[in-house]
C-alpha cells in the first residue's frame, strides 16, 4: 500500500505557475486541492498562511478556497474596523421635473492634461 505524498509548498506555486503560464487545467485543480487540504485543517493553517505569500495562491484563496480571512480571524488577526465618514446632506431634488440636465464637459483649455511632461 502507497502513503498520498505529502504536500509542498513548493509544489503547489509550481503547479499554479504551470497553471497560469500553459493554461493546464489538471495542474490547477491538483495544487487547489491541495491548498484545500491545507486550508481546511488546523494543523497546517500556520503552514497555508506561509503559502499565501505567493501571489498566485493568494489569488487562488481569493476566488475558490477563501479561507485566508477566516483563519486570521479565528486566530485574532483581525484589522480594525474603518471609521464611518460623517453623513452626507441629503441630495436635493432637481428642478424642472423628472429631467435632469446634464453638465457640459470642460473645454479642452480648461481640462488638465492626462500627460503633463509631454509638450501640447
Amino acid at each position: 500500500m502507497t502513503r498520498p505524498s505529502r504536500i509542498s509548498r513548493a509544489r503547489i506555486v509550481e503547479q499554479l505557475k504551470l497553471a497560469a503560464r500553459k493554461g493546464d487545467r489538471s495542474a490547477l485543480t491538483l495544487a487547489t486541492d491541495q491548498m484545500k487540504t491545507l486550508a481546511y485543517s488546523p494543523r497546517y493553517w500556520d503552514s497555508y498562511l506561509e503559502l499565501l505569500a505567493n501571489p498566485l495562491a493568494r489569488l487562488v484563496d481569493l476566488l475558490v478556497i477563501k479561507q485566508g480571512d477566516k483563519i486570521a480571524h479565528q486566530k485574532g488577526w483581525t484589522r480594525r474596523k474603518r471609521e464611518r465618514s460623517p453623513a452626507k446632506a441629503p441630495a436635493r431634488k432637481a428642478k424642472g421635473g423628472a429631467r435632469a440636465r446634464r453638465r457640459r464637459p470642460a473645454a479642452p483649455s480648461e481640462q488638465g492634461s492626462l500627460f503633463p511632461d509631454l509638450p501640447s
